[in-house]
């Protein structure tokens, strides 16, 4: 936004201390700088102009006319009038916003003409009187600040409730407005017709004060709010991969209305994710239903638009990838909010109040912090994952699992770095032979078969198809903490199945006592850290997946045991040492 010209207008030679006072206070503010600019004749390099036209001219190029008389009247022309009065006629003709400030508490000792142009500015504007110079500053800013906030300059009000400047009635969609009261008619039994005049409608959703419009009646009902507030817009990008990539295969920027980015940026995802296609044993057409719950998308993508911080340079993102999706907005969680409450019953505080409103009346939210929850128990419903939270650099973000195989569930396999790149593989192109592993790792036949074999076991993975068509696909949607085996008939993938849901658990290979014993495991941890292999082969167990499922898992779950590189899981170096709880476990014991 450009500056406003400030002209200072008085008596050079009587006023000087007073006109340079005043130039230097709103250069030298750190408020009023931003938003003037301030014009002294006497700032002027020597020209051949004469002076009458370049004040004038200065007049008429100004925002704000400011008005500093004392005593003198000044010299006057050919038609009796001073360079001080030119100026002011000048500023009134021209419609300008005028701040008048005259020294001394009476007109004794002031010249006629100037007590009589003192009287008539009294006539049209409110004059205010000064003694001295920090008497003077002080007005000034007073004034100049009340000049900014009748222009909705800088406001003391939230975002969307400020006047959005330049903006007027002719620049919304009338169709969208009548289109929206329908629609809360039928959501919420909204009060008002659909025939009620726009700007009673805006009125009354408090999106219209003082004959203008506010940030969110644009940003709601505008035809094009970005010509007002660029970065009120959502960009989607499909990624590939399970990282970002430069340039995004699949960009898209959105545009128009809240309601429309809202409706766009859904249909976005919900267009580059999976369908599952079952069959027709209920009825004559095959259902179809998409990986994730359509309603945990929206509920995503209409929180980053609702609660966004619209202050921010920044936009809302949308990343779709391989294993997640994920939603970013600029402004974090207004307190007390945090982002373990998000996980319980909370209270709905809405950054962004008057553009909440309409979105609920449309049926686009609720108002009772009911949203994240329902995001979650819909992914557990559907066998994913709760979504992740997050909160960094001043953004929020929202993560939506698209498949069970999270960072936080892989992390408790012991997985080699060679089978972690095949799991983002299956993710990617959804199978893989013993042949593309070797190609993708590095290694040889044997070395694919048996971290193949591994990833079998845990029940990661599973082979379907026979001969040259033999493959690896990764087992379907299951329940973090669920237990791995897959089905030992191989070739279907396994129902899915809510988040520790006791169904079926794998079969557990049993030691010689009949269960499965922990306490081995932690007596030679008493001796101090141990790696798994020296671990596994002191407790004299040759085949490493059922010492993990059924020994060092448990005692790591339990909190018995815990990692020496917690950061890095699959680290060679990784080591394995008891807790406090695994001694306090001991002592009780006796051992």
């Amino acid at each position: 936004m450009s500056k406003t010209i400030l002209f200072i207008s008085s008596v050079q030679k009587e006023l000087a201390a007073e006109r340079l006072a005043v130039r230097d206070f709103v250069r030298g503010d750190p408020l009023l700088r931003r938003f003037f600019d301030v014009f002294l004749f006497e700032d002027l390099p020597a020209s051949d102009r004469r002076a009458d036209e370049v004040y004038l001219h200065e007049v008429d190029r100004c925002g704000l006319y400011v008005g500093l008389y004392g005593l003198e009247y000044g010299a006057a022309d050919r038609q009796g009038l001073s360079p001080t009065e030119r100026e002011f006629n000048r500023a009134t003709a021209k419609a300008k916003a005028r701040l008048i400030f005259v020294k001394g508490v009476d007109d004794k000792g002031r010249h006629p003409k100037m007590a009589k142009l003192i009287r008539e500015a009294g006539q049209q504007l409110i004059r205010r009187r000064f003694d001295s110079i920090p008497e003077l500053t002080a007005l000034v800013y007073a004034s100049l600040v009340n000049f900014l906030e009748r222009r909705g300059i800088i406001q003391d009000r939230p975002f969307d409730e400020r006047l959005c400047l330049d903006a007027s009635l002719g620049d919304l969609d009338t169709s969208a407005v009548g289109e929206f009261v329908r629609q809360a008619r039928h959501e919420r039994q909204f009060p008002l017709q659909a025939r009620t005049p726009i700007a009673e409608v805006l009125t009354h959703l408090g999106l219209f004060r003082e004959n203008r419009l506010t940030n969110a009646a644009i940003l709601l009902f505008g035809r094009d709010p970005q010509r007002f507030l660029p970065c009120a817009e959502v960009r989607c990008m499909h990624f590939h991969g399970t990282e970002i990539q430069r340039p995004a295969p699949f960009y898209k920027i959105f545009k128009g209305a809240l309601f429309a980015q809202v409706d766009q940026a859904a249909n976005f995802v919900l267009s580059v994710t999976n369908l599952s296609v079952g069959t027709r044993a209920l009825g004559p057409q095959a259902p179809v239903a998409p990986e994730v719950p359509p309603d945990v998308i929206r509920e995503a993508i209409v929180n980053a638009v609702a609660h966004r911080d619209y202050t921010s340079g920044a936009a809302v993102q949308v990343g779709v990838f391989a294993d997640r999706i994920e939603v970013w907005n600029p402004g974090e969680l207004p307190p007390p909010l945090t982002l373990d409450s998000l996980r319980e019953p909370h209270r709905s505080i809405a950054r962004n109040q008057r553009i909440c409103e309409p979105l609920f009346l449309a049926g686009y939210i609720e108002k009772y912090g009911t949203g994240t929850l329902m995001m979650i128990r819909e992914s557990l419903a559907h066998a994913l994952p709760e979504p992740a939270f997050q909160q960094r650099g001043g953004e929020f973000a929202a993560v939506i699992w698209r498949d069970w195989l999270t960072e936080q569930a892989l992390a408790g396999f012991d997985l080699n770095e060679r089978q972690r790149n095949a799991i983002v593989y299956l993710k990617i192109h959804r199978r893989i032979t013993n042949a593309e592993y070797q190609a993708l790792v590095g290694g040889a036949r044997r070395t694919a078969l048996r971290e193949l074999a591994s990833l079998v076991q845990y029940g990661l993975i599973f082979l379907t198809g026979g001969g040259r068509g033999a493959h690896y696909v990764l087992v379907g949607k299951r329940a973090i903490n669920a237990p791995n085996a897959p089905s030992a008939h191989g070739g279907a993938i396994p129902e899915k199945r809510a988040i520790n849901a006791p169904n079926k658990p794998a079969p557990v290979v049993e030691n010689k006592h009949g269960k499965r014993d922990i306490k081995k495991l932690l007596i030679l941890l008493q001796k101090g850290e141990r790696s798994s292999g020296d671990l596994r082969r002191a407790m004299g167990i040759r085949h490493r997946p059922i010492f993990h499922e059924n020994y060092l898992h448990p005692a790591l779950n339990k909190g018995l045991i815990e990692r020496t590189i917690p950061d890095k899981p699959n680290s060679r170096l990784q080591k394995y040492r008891l807790t406090d709880a695994g001694r306090a476990w001991l002592a009780r014991k006796n051992l």
